[in-house]
Formats: C-alpha cells, sequence, structure tokens
C-alpha cells in the first residue's frame, strides 16, 4: 500500500515525465509561448517594473482566466516560494518534491514590501526576489538584479479574473557560467514551469486540486 508521501512524489514524478516534451521544444516555438494565453492589449500593456530592464533578452507576458474574484486569486500568488506555499508547479523540479499547497496558509498571507520570494535554496540575491511593491488584490512585483516577475489581476465582467504575468531578465554574458544558467532555466524550463502554475492557481481558486490537464 502506498503512504501519501510516497504517492505525492509519484505524482510529482510523473508531471515531470509527462511535461518533458514542453521543457525541450520551449526554444522552438518561442514566439508562442512568450505571449502564451495573452492577447494582443495584454502584450502591448504596461506591467509594474517594464522601466526597471529596459533592455532584457527575455520577455514573456501570459495570461490565463479565472473563474474566481481577484479576492480569491489573490491569496494563492501571495503565498508563492520555495519552503513556503511551492509553486503550483513540476514539484519534484522547483520544490524538492515537497508537494505545493491546495489550501491559503495565513502564515504566507502578510506580504510587505522588501520581502524575499526564495526560488531555491540558499536564499540570496540571486536565487530570490524581493517583493518591490504591491496592491492588495490588484498587482504585485517581484525584483532582482537581472530579473523582475510581476503580477496583474484584472476582474472580468463575469466576476472572474484574468491574471496577467510578466517576467522579464537579462543575461549578464561578463559573467558567461551565470548566463549560460540563466538561458538554460529562461529559454528551456521557464514556459513549462510558468504554464503549469497558472493552470494551478486557477485550479486552486476555482476550487479544485489540480487542473485536469495535468492530472
Amino acid at each position: 500500500m502506498l503512504t501519501s508521501d510516497t504517492h505525492e512524489l509519484r505524482s510529482a514524478a510523473v508531471d515531470v515525465v509527462k511535461g518533458a516534451p514542453l521543457f525541450w521544444a520551449a526554444p522552438f516555438v518561442r514566439p508562442w509561448h512568450l505571449r502564451w494565453g495573452a492577447t494582443d492589449v495584454e502584450v502591448a500593456s504596461t506591467m509594474p517594473g517594464d522601466d526597471l530592464l529596459r533592455h532584457a533578452q527575455f520577455e514573456a507576458t501570459r495570461a490565463i482566466t479565472i473563474a474566481a474574484p481577484p479576492a480569491l486569486v489573490w491569496p494563492w500568488i501571495v503565498q508563492i516560494g520555495f519552503r513556503r506555499a511551492g509553486f503550483y508547479s513540476y514539484d519534484m523540479i522547483d520544490n524538492l518534491g515537497h508537494p505545493s499547497a491546495d489550501r491559503i496558509v495565513p502564515e504566507y498571507q502578510d506580504v510587505r514590501i522588501g520581502d524575499r520570494v526564495a526560488m531555491a535554496e540558499p536564499v540570496n540575491d540571486v536565487t530570490a526576489f524581493t517583493v518591490a511593491g504591491f496592491e492588495i488584490g490588484e498587482w504585485m512585483l517581484w525584483r532582482k538584479p537581472d530579473s523582475t516577475w510581476a503580477w496583474r489581476l484584472e476582474p472580468t465582467a463575469d466576476d472572474g479574473t484574468r491574471l496577467v504575468t510578466r517576467i522579464k531578465t537579462t543575461y549578464d554574458f561578463d559573467h558567461p557560467g551565470a548566463a549560460l544558467v540563466s538561458v538554460a532555466l529562461m529559454e528551456f524550463a521557464d514556459f513549462p514551469m510558468m504554464r503549469h502554475l497558472l493552470l494551478g492557481v486557477k485550479a486552486r481558486a476555482e476550487g479544485r486540486r489540480r487542473p485536469p490537464q495535468l492530472d
């Protein structure tokens, strides 16, 4: 009989196997995935932090429609992070096998300017974003020296949410090793993981544990 932990690990491993083709295909469908789910207006619109990295080599605007109001979507975004609620994505890769939360975690809801949102350990300026600004239920900006990650929640006419996110990254080719890591992460891993994350937020905010596309 499988234990709960064993089942979660097996499920996380299956997710990675299913998602593998997206990792390898990402560079070949770059123009499509850099705007996955986003409209022309959303791609052209201004997002928080756009002025911080004007010459980023990587810029992706993705979006998804969620059948829940912004007030119910916001808590899922606020608690994202390594060793926090996870990333609702490929837990085997980005959360060391620990399952992402499928509930709102109260201790991660009190967001403040300057808070760190870790992507990995050890937590430092390279591996963690800093909360640079936010308006509760409307938008949030995370920042680190070479990247920005912005979130915008727009209410829809049917009491839903249009969740738009934009990631911008510069590749520091003066430091080839670091640049190579950034290129690998952004050009291969960013799209499948961001897609999974958005679908994960949607599923949870709508009251489902996991998106059916990934079961």
